[in-house]
């Protein structure tokens, strides 16, 4: 299992090297191919979130973000973006992330959790969210523009992690 704490400010470089790529690519994520290395930064550790690192052996391998989805009457629901590096795809990074993003967000008192847009035709991701125990609830039909699959559908993905109502 890899060991996951707070970012701090000396990973910037190593968690562009991970979000930088998935941005370019533009197949998970609705953020502009062309975004610009210092405001994607500065949105990914922004002051509006708790962002994490998962690393292995001193390597970072994958990194996420935590933060209030809505304000007001929806501010007990926490919404989180993962990205994991190219060569740790398929090691259970992405997995114990999510666990351990869960574990935070009942500490930060936080009562569900929602992935707001979820492109379907990132498969890995959707089956390992529902094995986590997340929920489809709704489907954006042709939602994301996707760079090789043109116009697909995004999924609203939820999980009430209260243990009581």
């Amino acid at each position: 299992m890899p060991e996951i704490r707070r970012a701090l400010p000396t990973d910037r470089e190593a968690i562009w090297d991970i979000i930088g790529p998935v941005i370019r690519a533009g197949e998970t994520y609705t953020y502009d191919a062309d975004w610009a290395k210092d405001d994607a930064l500065a949105y990914w550790m922004g002051d509006d979130k708790h962002t994490y690192v998962a690393l292995e052996g001193g390597q970072l391998l994958g990194t996420y973000y935590l933060r209030t989805n809505q304000m007001g009457g929806g501010r007990h629901v926490c919404n989180c973006g993962y990205m994991t590096a190219e060569a740790a795809r398929g090691k259970g990074i992405a997995g114990a992330m999510c666990e351990q993003s869960q574990t935070v967000a009942r500490e930060l008192g936080y009562k569900a959790m929602q992935f707001n847009f979820v492109v379907s035709t990132n498969v890995g991701a959707v089956r390992l969210w529902q094995k986590l125990g997340f929920t489809i609830v709704g489907t954006l039909p042709k939602a994301f523009e996707h760079p090789t699959e043109g116009f697909v559908d995004a999924h609203i993905m939820y999980k009430w992690l209260a243990d009581r109502d």
